[in-house]
């Protein structure tokens, strides 16, 4: 069983985190898609917290012996999957920055061409 203090805590912790959450999703700090999976790791952490039973269950399930290590595991686990999905974001992110840095090399030797071009017709 989590002590009655700690689970008061944990629950303002949860309350917590969705207010800092929201404040970052109002001010544009993040985007709508990303902060869905925050968001879900969120509800999960809140409901095992405020229903001690069902993480019980849960860890029994899991093969796990104490309750707080379960509820560790559990948030390491979302940890782990946050930073998956933000890896692969990034990863994406890296991909079309050097594509688009590519594609503007190439516009601009297309542009000095053209420009070395229309300076060769005004010298004639």
């Amino acid at each position: 069983m989590i002590p009655s203090t700690l689970r008061v805590t944990l629950i303002i912790a949860v309350i917590c985190y969705f207010v800092i959450i929201l404040y970052f999703l109002k001010q544009r700090a993040l985007n709508l898609k990303y902060t869905l999976l925050w968001l879900l790791s969120g509800v999960v952490l809140g409901i095992l917290v405020i229903y001690p039973q069902l993480l019980r269950y849960t860890i029994r399930i899991l093969g796990i012996e104490d309750n707080m290590n379960g509820l560790f595991i559990i948030c390491i686990a979302f940890m782990l999957m946050i930073m998956m999905a933000l890896t692969s974001i990034a990863s994406r992110q890296n991909m079309k920055i050097r594509q688009l840095v590519q594609e503007i090399a190439i516009l601009e030797k297309r542009i000095r061409e053209l420009e070395t071009e229309k300076d060769k017709e005004n010298d004639a």
